[in-house]
């Protein structure tokens, strides 16, 4: 695969699709890697006439980790109530996506996040109006406090330390549990595939104090809704009516506060991106993309 420099920083990234096509630029959530946008799902997109870029983000992968930073307290800090000091903050990974597009003489692109990504491709279209032709939000939040939580089961596969044999075989299999327990009910993922998918991470870069920073990143980040009301770009909201870690009153969250989004709940769907979905994802993601190329 590819690598760039973009934003001070390495990034690896992977093209699919015509580079004449219009660009989807896809970001990725909380210490996953780009192999966690399924090559089908890129497959699709390209199908509808599209270029596809998907990268890892920094500190993830096979990109640059900030590891001189240090690792934060997030575990204290979650605790005691202390104030929480990120290393970088959410800004900064949106300007990391925009130098991507830099580095690769993108003008503009149809940005699309997932999860934590999808909070970084909001602030792509907020703050980079000018390169950003339409924005999918998908099983994201406006980080405001009075939303819902994450259900006490989610919140454990997000937060429980890793085992304490660093065994390879042991920590994928801690892998594939976190990410069960947070699956789609009606569209289950193949423990097999997601298995090869995990095995696949570890041998390119498990590297837990990025996780960290990361998610310090996005603890820092705050309350978007201020942020969200300046978007122009024609956007969609995409959320899973099961979805236990960042509840679809999020999701309606995110879209009432930016001006014209259209939000769309998909039944049975948690916070994966199921293959069986594949092709609702790519119309979803499409169908913006072209009502803004309208």
């Amino acid at each position: 695969m590819p690598q760039i420099t973009a934003n001070n920083l390495q990034i690896e990234y992977e093209s699919f699709g015509a580079e004449s096509a219009p660009v989807i630029l896809l970001i990725m959530g909380l210490g996953a890697q780009l192999g966690r946008w399924n090559i089908e799902l890129c497959e699709a997109l390209v199908a509808r006439n599209y270029r596809v870029l998907r990268f890892d983000n920094r500190d993830c992968g096979l990109s640059s980790k900030l590891d001189a930073a240090g690792i934060p307290e997030v575990g204290r800090a979650l605790r005691t109530g202390t104030p929480l000091v990120a290393p970088y903050t959410l800004e900064d990974m949106a300007a990391d996506s925009v130098g991507l597009l830099d580095a690769l003489g993108i003008e503009k692109a149809h940005i699309v996040g997932a999860s934590m990504g999808g909070a970084i491709a909001q602030i792509v279209a907020a703050r980079y109006p000018q390169r950003t032709l339409s924005l999918t939000s998908i099983m994201s939040t406006s980080s405001h406090p009075d939303l819902p939580p994450p259900t006490r089961e989610a919140a454990q596969a997000l937060m429980a330390p890793l085992p304490p044999t660093r065994d390879k075989e042991v920590l994928i299999e801690d892998a594939l549990q976190r990410q069960l327990a947070v699956a789609s009910p009606d569209f289950p993922s193949c423990p097999e595939r997601l298995r090869e998918v995990l095995t696949e991470e570890h041998a390119r870069g498990f590297h837990p104090p990025g996780v960290a920073r990361q998610l310090a990143a996005f603890l820092v980040s705050g309350d978007r809704r201020a942020l969200l009301a300046t978007i122009k770009a024609p956007t969609l909201v995409l959320h899973g009516a099961e979805d236990p870690l960042i509840p679809v009153a999020c999701g309606y969250d995110v879209a009432a506060h930016i001006p014209g989004a259209q939000m769309r709940v998909i039944e049975g769907l948690a916070h994966d991106l199921p293959l069986a979905l594949t092709e609702v994802f790519a119309d979803a993601i499409a169908s913006v993309a072209q009502a803004a190329e309208r």
